[in-house]
């Protein structure tokens, strides 16, 4: 096997961090654990960091607000609808995940169960937990093989809720709030009767920097907002050895948490706006900004100035994973989900994600919950009501010979 240092995670985590105990830290070794993976995970992860960017960078050139998402939370997510699909759905699906097509999905189940173990392991001192669900309408029939795929390599809470009853909803939303400390404590108002279960994935995050901010060192300077106006802001100062890029384009730096397994990259456009960087930075960016992060042997002294910033942010993912290829999944004509039950006209509804971000003095805490919603058509067809202008045509059926053809624009006329 060969040594890997999580360049994935770095970017999941510089959208969503914590911290810990200082006194905790100095007890620590300071250097990072080395995380061994097999080269299936390998090719897991480098797949997930191209689905997470370009997800990214779609949302983002779509947004004039804060956000921060979590490619881990949902390319967990969606990795366990994909044990579910079959056919195009599959293979779409697959391929936006960044998942070879010569991996099976037992091999991309275990990729991922690996990974997580190690992840969860890597630094006591920073706080992680990952979790997933599978809650579903208690007369919904949901295949064995799906449950078992769910329990054995998800390790995912399953539960069987009467979707009638508001008690299904606030079991829903305990389960995001306890998984996330609270920090994300609602992810849905009401069930769609149209709904038949929800697959979710849960990520929180809490890690001290290794080298804290002074907050007697906090004070208001400028920042300067898209438009050229200027407003001042909460600004954290300090030197510190840190591995830093500069160039025309963008300034890096890395700080890191703990004992240096998870870290948060922070980069700023360099003569130009965020707008025109994004249309720029892609997957191949970001592993020249981390492999040249990576590549350093020394870090430089240097002073650094970063905003405090809290938030919340909600998004509904449909668009930007149609646009990534993820097509017949939200089609109800086209989606196939008979690896989940035999119910014909299963679709995806819709993937959800609601993250909270915190940075401050002492470091990071970040959560994010990802929901997908999984369920049929509506039960018949509508009524029809011909109460408004129409065509007619009259055809002979076997041969689809069309016979006549016609409008009726007034029934009195």
């Amino acid at each position: 096997m060969k040594n890997f240092h999580l360049l994935f995670f770095t970017f999941i985590l510089s959208t969503s961090f914590t911290g810990c105990e200082n006194n905790k830290i100095e007890e620590q070794p300071m250097t990072p654990k080395t995380i061994e993976l097999t080269p299936a995970s390998e090719m897991v992860i480098s797949g997930s960091n191209r689905f997470g960017i370009d997800l990214f960078t779609r949302v983002a050139l779509d947004e004039t607000r804060n956000l921060t998402l979590s490619p881990l939370s949902a390319s967990a997510a969606l990795t366990m609808l994909l044990n579910g699909t079959s056919g195009e759905t599959f293979s779409q699906l697959s391929t936006a995940l960044g998942y070879p097509e010569t991996m099976s999905i037992e091999e991309i189940n275990l990729a991922y169960k690996s990974l997580v173990s190690q992840l969860l392991a890597a630094d006591p001192v920073v706080e992680l937990a990952l979790a997933n669900a599978m809650f579903y309408r208690q007369d919904f029939h949901v295949k064995r093989n799906f449950v078992q795929a769910m329990e054995s390599d998800f390790d995912a809470t399953i539960k069987g809720l009467d979707f009638t009853q508001q008690s299904a909803v606030d079991a829903i939303n305990k389960w995001a709030s306890d998984n996330t400390k609270g920090k994300i404590p609602r992810v849905i108002d009401n069930i769609d009767p149209l709904m038949r279960l929800f697959l979710m994935n849960a990520l929180y995050f809490k890690g001290n920097w290794i080298n804290a901010f002074d907050k007697s060192q906090t004070s208001n300077m400028p920042f300067f907002l898209n438009d050229n106006s200027m407003i001042e802001v909460p600004t954290m100062s300090g030197k510190f050895m840190v591995r830093s890029i500069f160039n025309d384009r963008y300034h890096a730096v890395e700080l890191p948490y703990g004992r240096g397994n998870f870290s948060m990259i922070v980069v700023v456009p360099q003569n130009q706006d965020l707008k025109s960087f994004l249309r720029y930075f892609t997957p191949s960016t970001w592993d020249l900004i981390t492999s040249a992060i990576d590549a350093q042997k020394a870090e430089t002294s240097i002073e650094i100035y970063l905003p405090r910033f809290q938030y919340d942010f909600n998004k509904t993912l449909n668009q930007p994973l149609k646009d990534m290829g993820i097509i017949n999944a939200f089609d109800p004509n086209l989606a196939d989900l008979s690896g989940i039950s035999d119910v014909r006209d299963l679709f995806v509804h819709f993937v959800n994600q609601n993250t909270h971000i915190e940075v401050n003095e002492e470091g990071t805490t970040a959560a994010a919950v990802t929901t997908i919603g999984i369920g049929v058509t509506s039960v018949g067809p509508p009524p029809f009501a011909a109460n408004r202008p129409f065509l007619f045509f009259i055809r002979e059926r076997t041969t689809n010979t069309l016979m006549f053809a016609g409008q009726v624009l007034n029934p009195l006329d």
